[in-house]
């Protein structure tokens, strides 16, 4: 929760997501109304049991339909799993490790798409 900020920072992407789908530990009032207020981005993430908290849940069911396809980006890390190259991360230098990430996610689009 605390490297929210710095990633959405650092994206891929030019735009700025509409929506940030996260696991449980993503639950948090204080993010939720921060992404909303600072960003304009709807937090989508399912609620852990805490007892002490406040109000009614900042969500109802509904986005949380959105939650269901967080695996495809699981699937992803998954298959960057079968590099070991970078599952051991023996590079030293941060730009080698990118370069051999780029470098498995062009492999992975190849073999999946190649049919």
């Amino acid at each position: 929760m605390t490297l929210v900020e710095k990633t959405l920072d650092h994206r891929f992407a030019a735009e700025q997501p509409q929506r940030l789908i996260g696991d449980k530990a993503y639950d948090s009032d204080g993010l939720d109304k921060w992404l909303l207020e600072q960003r304009g981005i709807e937090l989508i993430a399912p609620h852990r049991l805490v007892r002490n908290r406040r109000g009614p849940p900042t969500q109802d069911g509904r986005p949380l339909r959105r939650y269901r396809r967080r695996w495809k980006v699981e699937r992803f890390f998954a298959w960057l799993q079968n590099f070991r190259r970078l599952t051991v991360r023996w590079e030293y230098h941060a730009a080698n490790f990118l370069g051999l990430v780029r470098l498995a996610c062009t492999m992975i689009l190849l073999r999946t798409f190649s049919g």
